[in-house]
């Protein structure tokens, strides 16, 4: 789904590949197993130690990197075992997957899907041979009739208190000017249904705002960061006094420089052209470029959180012998500013970790 796949991405799926070699030998329909923690190829083991299948879409954000390695590690800290699956972005593959992971008669399965629609019928799979699941992030299309643990973040919710902050931002600007302010949101793959409410949210406060905005203008991403990049840029060509950028994930924000710097409105808070700018995620390089004073605000998940939470759940049912549970478990988040920095950088999952070298 995208490009841009950081240094410490790129670390853990090389380990994932490189691990899969080792426990799967020449078995493509395995995919990218690592077996780690567990035999890939065995089937669950009856005793004490559970078995949990872990698959994932991709490594394509600092966000999917680091969610990959706390879900991972919080399973191994139990003393069960980890396969992890990489589908490196392909819908089909996750299902064959899957599929595997039923034959082996796994204990448990956690999934990062591709999208919203395709996981559906995964869920079903699972609950047909009673192996509960649960559903990382990005949730299963609204229409799903089956029993899933979910975790996902209040997407609309953190864009709407991160827009706002931009808003404030925006208000001020046209106080300077006397001119309404021009927006533009990079809009992600909005298959996705965190694309579609992160858009939602962002649209509510422009809307509430008529006296602030004029229309704004959307870029297509679909989450590939040479997308963004070529669309902002034909964006900004065509639309030169745009006064505002709001980037539906902060892995477009090295985009956005390549297009603001030449340009001249890559500059800190307080410069006659700096341009207002937020995202959503929190990752190390919003936080970086928020303190820089280059950056306005960005949505925060709180990823420790929701990497806790969907291990527990899962846990809890696999211990009690639920192989159908149903539990939707939310996390509000929260927007980091230039103003509350002081006060939140502690609880900005991006500000806490280790950046990719």
């Amino acid at each position: 789904m995208v490009n841009l796949v950081r240094s410490a991405a790129a670390l853990i799926a090389a380990a994932t590949l490189a691990l899969g070699l080792a426990a799967c030998g020449s078995d493509d329909e395995a995919g990218q197993a690592s077996g780690s923690g567990s035999d890939a190829g065995a089937t669950a083991s009856s005793g004490g130690k559970k078995d949990v299948c872990f698959l994932f879409q991709d490594v394509e954000t600092e966000f999917w990197a680091a969610g990959i390695k706390l879900i991972s590690g919080s399973i191994k800290e139990r003393g069960w075992g980890v396969q992890e699956l990489n589908s490196q972005a392909d819908a089909n593959r996750q299902l064959e997957q899957i599929r595997d992971c039923i034959s082996q008669k796994v204990d448990g399965i956690i999934i990062i899907p591709h999208d919203g629609e395709s996981v559906v019928n995964m869920i079903a799979l699972a609950n047909r041979a009673e192996i509960p699941i649960g559903v990382f992030n990005r949730p299963p299309a609204e229409s799903n009739p089956n029993a899933n643990i979910q975790v996902v973040a209040n997407n609309a919710e953190i864009a709407r208190q991160t827009t706002e902050f931009l808003a404030q931002e925006a208000k001020k600007l046209q106080e300077k000017t006397g001119k309404k302010v021009k927006p533009l949101i990079m809009v992600g793959d909005l298959g996705d249904s965190n694309a579609v409410n992160r858009k939602k949210g962002f649209d509510e406060v422009i809307a509430a705002n008529p006296d602030v905005f004029e229309k704004p203008v959307e870029v297509a991403t679909k989450w590939d960061a040479e997308t963004g990049r070529a669309g902002l840029q034909s964006a900004m060509q065509a639309n030169p006094d745009v006064g505002m950028i709001f980037t539906s994930s902060d892995f477009l924000f090295p985009q956005i420089r390549s297009v603001l710097q030449p340009l001249g409105r890559w500059v800190k808070r307080g410069e006659e052209k700096h341009m207002i700018l937020g995202g959503l995620d929190g990752d190390s390089t919003a936080c970086r470029l928020i303190k820089e004073g280059i950056v306005d605000a960005t949505g925060v998940q709180n990823l420790n959180f929701e990497a806790d939470a969907i291990v527990k759940a899962l846990a809890t049912a696999i211990e009690k012998g639920e192989t159908k549970p149903k539990q939707a478990i939310d996390d509000p988040g929260f927007a980091l500013t230039a103003d509350n920095l002081a006060e939140r950088e502690k609880d900005m999952w991006g500000c806490t970790i280790a950046p990719p070298s």
